[in-house]
């Protein structure tokens, strides 16, 4: 049975929620100045991807509030993919 588009909602903001909480501890953990070189370029690496992340998400989000408020404007407006 096909799953309903609106379930992967609830999935995308958990996705969200998580690289946001997870790129906020990366940048407290950088911020004390504890790590090695090493460690503190692959934070940082994993950081920009978590950035990039969660920016496609919220231009997603925004896109879908977009074409709700303005259904006839949609022509305009790229389709959004809620897959990760």
């Amino acid at each position: 049975m096909p799953t309903p588009p609106d379930s992967a909602a609830p999935n995308a903001v958990a996705q969200f929620e998580h690289s946001l909480d997870e790129l906020e501890q990366l940048v407290q953990r950088m911020e004390k100045g504890d790590l090695s070189l090493d460690d503190s370029l692959a934070a940082y690496e994993r950081g920009v991807s978590l950035y990039r992340h969660c920016q496609t998400a919220l231009e997603q989000a925004e896109l879908r509030v977009k074409l709700l408020s303005d259904p006839l404007d949609a022509g305009n407006a790229e389709p959004f993919d809620d897959t990760p």
